[in-house]
């Protein structure tokens, strides 16, 4: 398969959709044994032009992937000829439920996938805050995203998302892949990261007080710890103060000097008091 069947079918590349296909098979080779899919059910966001599809059915049990653009059905059509083991449905994801995601497969899978830059953040949050049967996220991103999304505390890359992920999950870069790999080749270079669930890593109360937190510790990044949780959860000097003294933390400290498991610890709290 080569870059010569979107001539063929005329397909013109759509920036609204941030199209950027691989058509190297060593690359998508890689990718596929990157993700460690032998036997396993695979579920790919955005197959463009099938060339990693195709690579994923020779090894993956069952590979559903989602299209939004349906410019591409008869390329896909073309290049998925010999695969009987996928289906490709022409639909936006985001604008579907995951029940309706996961009825696909019997049991887990892997999510594998190439994101331009506009989805990957809601993609990621769709998948660790709603998922029940993934196993993992294997996907392609913007370089310094990948940064973002495997940060250490205490660093600039460090931020809402990199908390999100690493509480409930192990997130790693395991391939760095040059601009001049796709075509169009984009502005950046890009990195494959792996993101594994690994949803009793903490013991987590409240979910969605630790999303608050989480939210409240990166919305003003400049302030302390203390002056967003007293805006945004309404407590008292003296309920802070017992926080702080309980969970063994600075009360001068900002958000991004705080590790996933600190936070784990002082969602825990709040929802105590």
């Amino acid at each position: 398969m080569d870059k010569e069947i979107l001539k063929k079918y005329n397909f013109n590349f759509n920036k609204k959709y941030g199209q950027n296909f691989i058509f190297d098979h060593n690359l998508l080779s890689a990718i596929v044994n990157d993700a460690g899919v032998e036997n396993k059910n695979v579920l790919e966001i955005g197959p463009g032009a099938g060339g990693l599809t195709a690579h994923l059915c020779q090894k993956a049990k069952k590979v559903v992937a989602y299209e939004i653009d349906e410019n591409l059905k008869p390329i896909l059509q073309e290049n998925l000829a010999n695969c009987d083991n996928v289906n490709v449905i022409f639909s936006d994801i985001m604008n579907v439920p995951m029940s309706e995601i996961e009825n696909n497969f019997e049991g887990n899978y892997t999510v594998v996938a190439n994101l331009p830059y506009y989805i990957t953040t809601p993609i990621i949050f769709k998948f660790i805050e709603n998922a029940t049967k993934l196993d993992k996220l294997v996907i392609m991103v913007q370089y310094e995203v990948a940064l973002r999304l495997v940060a250490e505390y205490n660093t600039a890359d460090y931020g809402a998302i990199t908390v999100a992920i690493n509480t409930v999950a192990d997130s790693k870069i395991t391939r760095k892949v040059k601009r001049n790999m796709f075509v169009p080749a984009p502005n950046v270079d890009s990195a494959i990261v792996t993101i594994t669930m690994n949803r009793n890593k903490y013991d987590i109360h409240n979910v969605s007080t630790l999303k608050k937190l989480i939210k409240s510790a990166f919305a003003m990044r400049r302030k302390t710890l203390a002056n967003n949780l007293k805006k945004d959860f309404n407590l008292s000097n003296d309920k802070l103060k017992n926080l702080f003294e309980v969970t063994n933390i600075d009360s001068g400290i900002r958000g991004e000097a705080l590790n996933p498991e600190q936070f784990v610890q002082i969602a825990n709290a709040i929802d105590k008091l």
